[in-house]
């Protein structure tokens, strides 16, 4: 006999011709006679522009769930939503790839099937995350402090580029004249700050990096630091403000703001397949080694 197993569901509300991974998801699950919760606002989106079967499904607002595993439907952006809703609850989340590269939603819509058979054998791995946490002093944050991927500090608009004086455990770092500086965790490694030259780090390396966003002086590097120091950021700012984004969720922050991003209380639980590796994701995603010449060209 089967166990019966709880599954929250979040999901990508912008992709309506993508509705069939939905809905082959639900088939699995209700085959293996799981009890499923849903999203409010994605429950609506499939309500309203798909032919989805909602029979039996529970309908959650906002936080206000329990689960055994939470499944995030989309790409790594809607993961990432997800995981700020899962917090510090801790419940493992799968993530199904229906985005484009997907780090974190890394199992394919044809994979769902073989998947589930090995969640329910127990076949699986969950991997503990570390988040950034972001707090202020002079400014109460509207969103969501805890970053899984990065906490960036970045310049509004077309203003012109700020300086972000830099301090690791009190100690002066660098004066940064740049766009904006990326803080990374290893997680978010191969997202934003990859895509502006920062290293990639192993998951469990304990690390932090920091980037600069098309800093002024060549000489300017990455830097990679342990994850339980602290660091302080002061801005300054010809506009007066500047953007504060964490995993992609921005908002204006004053000049004169003092900021201090530590190591956050709790962790993101990742379930991995167990034949999956972090290094094979590598290879697989960033196509290390692939060699895209057809055999019969000729030099």
């Amino acid at each position: 006999m089967q166990n019966t197993l709880r599954f929250a569901l979040f999901g990508n509300a912008f992709q309506a011709h993508k509705s069939a991974h939905i809905a082959h998801l639900l088939e699995i699950l209700r085959r293996k006679e799981a009890q499923i919760s849903i999203s409010s606002e994605f429950h609506d989106f499939l309500r309203h522009h798909t032919r989805t079967d909602l029979g039996g499904l529970e309908v959650f607002e906002g936080n206000n769930f329990s689960a055994d595993m939470v499944l995030s439907i989309g790409g790594d952006g809607t993961f990432l939503k997800a995981a700020s809703r899962v917090g510090n609850k801790e419940i493992p989340i799968l993530g199904i790839n229906t985005g484009r590269l997907g780090f974190l939603a890394d199992i394919s819509p044809d994979q769902m099937e073989e998947t589930f058979e090995e969640i329910y054998r127990g076949e699986y791995k969950a991997e503990s995350r570390r988040v950034l946490k972001l707090t202020c002093n002079g400014q109460v944050l509207k969103g969501y402090p805890y970053g899984l991927n990065e906490i960036a500090i970045l310049k509004r608009d077309s203003s012109s580029m700020i300086t972000i004086h830099a301090y690791i455990n009190g100690e002066l770092l660098n004066v940064y004249q740049a766009d904006g500086l990326v803080i990374s965790t290893p997680t978010g490694s191969t997202a934003y700050s990859l895509s502006v030259g920062g290293p990639i780090l192993v998951p469990q390396s304990g690390t932090i990096s920091l980037t600069a966003v098309a800093p002024h002086s060549l000489n300017v590097r990455p830097i990679v630091i342990r994850d339980d120091w602290e660091i302080t950021l002061d801005v300054e700012s010809r506009s007066h403000n500047f953007l504060i984004a964490v995993d992609g969720r921005s908002e204006t922050c004053r000049e004169g703001t003092r900021l201090t991003i530590r190591r956050g209380e709790y962790f993101i639980r990742i379930v991995k397949r167990c034949h999956h590796s972090f290094f094979n994701t590598l290879r697989d995603k960033m196509m290390w080694g692939a060699d895209a010449r057809s055999a019969s060209s000729e030099f």
